[in-house]
C-alpha cells in the first residue's frame, strides 16, 4: 500500500513538471523560431509568458527527484550509477539555459545569442529526459558486479528510443503552441493566436501519430509492458476521446471574434495527457527498472513514509495558493498581458 501511494505521488509531481516544462521548454523554441520576424508578435508573446515562468517551472523537478529518493533510497544508488550520463547533461544544460535566461533581460547585447541557447536547450533537455524512459524499460541495462551500466550500442539503435524522443518533442511544441495561443488571446494579440492555433492544429495528428509509433516500438523489446498497458486500455480509449473533444474546441464558434475556444481545448488536452501518462505508468508497474528493481523493494521504512507524506501535505498546503497567486498576477493579470507593449518585451 505503500509503495503504491508513493509511486502516485511521484507521478503526480512528474507529470506537473512535465506540463509546466513542456510549456517553458516549447515557448523557448517559438521564441527562437519567430525571432527578428517583422510579421508576427509570436516571439514577444513566448518571452512574455518566459519571462516570469521559467523560475517557476523547476520547483516540480526539485520536489519530483526529492520524493524519488526520499520514498524509494533503494532505488537510488541504482538509478544513479546508471542515470549519471544523461542526468548530468540535462543539469549542465538547464543550468546554461537559466544562466542565459538572467542575462537575457539585463544585457541587450546578446539577447540573440541568449534567445538561440534557450531555443536550442528547449529541444535538448526534454530529448534527453525523454531518453531515460527506454532505458529503464529493460534489455538496454547490463549489471555486472552489483554495478547497473546502459548498453549504448544497443540503446542508440533501438527505434523505441527516437520514437519516444520524437513523441517528447511533438507534445512538447504541441502542448506550447495550444498554451501560447490561449495567452495571445488572453494579451489581445489575436494575429498571434491565430499563428498559434495554426501550429496547434498541426503539431496535434503529429502527437498522436508519435504516441502510437513509441507505444509499438515497445512490442519487440518490451511485450511485458505492453501486456501490462493493454489491460489498461479503457484509460487510453477515454483519454483518445478527450483528445478529439480538446482537438475540436480548436473550431468551436467564440464570442470573442475568433473561431476557437484555446482555453477548452488545454483543459482537456492536460486531462488527456493525465489518463494516457498515468496509463502508460501503470504498465510499467511494479517495476522501476525491469526486471531487476521494483516500487516493493526500493520503498523506504513506514516511519519515514508517513513523515514525507506529512511533509508534502504541508508543503503543498503553502505552494499552492502560492502557484494561484502568481498565476493571477504573471498570467492572468490584464495589466500585466496588455499595458506592456508585447514588442518591447524581451
Amino acid at each position: 500500500m505503500e509503495a503504491n501511494v508513493a509511486i502516485v505521488v511521484i507521478w503526480l509531481f512528474l507529470f506537473l513538471y512535465a506540463l509546466g516544462g513542456a510549456i517553458d521548454f516549447g515557448a523557448g523554441f517559438w521564441s527562437m523560431f519567430y525571432f527578428g520576424r517583422k510579421d508576427t508578435t509570436a516571439a514577444s508573446i513566448a518571452n512574455l509568458y518566459l519571462n516570469p515562468s521559467w523560475k517557476v517551472t523547476n520547483v516540480f523537478l526539485v520536489l519530483f527527484v526529492v520524493a524519488l529518493v526520499g520514498f524509494f533510497p533503494h532505488a537510488a544508488f541504482a538509478l544513479g550509477s546508471f542515470m549519471i550520463v544523461p542526468v548530468s547533461f540535462v543539469l549542465i544544460l538547464l543550468i546554461i539555459r537559466s544562466a542565459f535566461m538572467v542575462y537575457s533581460y539585463s544585457v541587450q547585447k546578446y539577447t540573440k545569442l541568449f534567445t538561440y541557447i534557450s531555443g536550442i536547450t528547449g529541444l535538448l533537455i526534454p530529448a534527453l529526459m525523454l531518453s531515460i524512459l527506454p532505458i529503464i524499460i529493460g534489455g538496454f541495462v547490463e549489471i555486472v558486479g552489483g554495478n547497473h551500466y546502459i548498453l549504448y550500442d544497443r540503446l542508440l539503435s533501438s527505434p523505441t528510443l527516437y520514437a519516444h524522443i520524437g513523441f517528447g518533442l511533438a507534445a512538447e511544441l504541441f502542448l506550447s503552441s495550444l498554451f501560447l495561443s490561449d495567452y495571445a488571446r488572453e494579451a489581445k494579440a489575436m494575429e498571434t493566436y491565430e499563428v498559434y492555433r495554426k501550429n496547434a492544429i498541426i503539431l496535434g495528428p503529429i502527437m498522436l501519430s508519435m504516441a502510437v509509433a513509441a507505444t509499438m516500438t515497445l512490442m519487440p523489446e518490451a511485450m511485458w509492458m505492453v501486456e501490462n498497458m493493454a489491460r489498461q486500455w479503457h484509460l487510453f480509449a477515454l483519454s483518445l476521446v478527450v483528445f478529439s473533444i480538446g482537438y475540436s474546441a480548436l473550431w468551436w464558434p467564440s464570442k470573442k471574434g475568433r473561431v476557437g475556444q484555446p482555453r477548452v481545448a488545454v483543459l482537456f488536452m492536460v486531462a488527456q495527457i493525465g489518463l494516457a501518462s498515468f496509463a502508460y505508468g501503470w504498465g510499467h508497474m511494479p517495476y522501476i527498472v525491469y526486471p531487476d528493481l521494483t516500487i516493493y523493494d526500493a520503498v523506504t521504512n513506514k516511519q519515514m513514509y508517513l513523515s514525507l507524506l506529512w511533509g508534502y501535505g504541508i508543503g503543498m498546503a503553502i505552494l499552492v495558493p502560492l502557484f494561484y497567486w502568481f498565476w493571477r498576477l504573471f498570467l492572468k493579470d490584464k495589466r500585466y498581458l496588455t499595458d506592456k507593449k508585447v514588442d518591447d518585451v524581451r
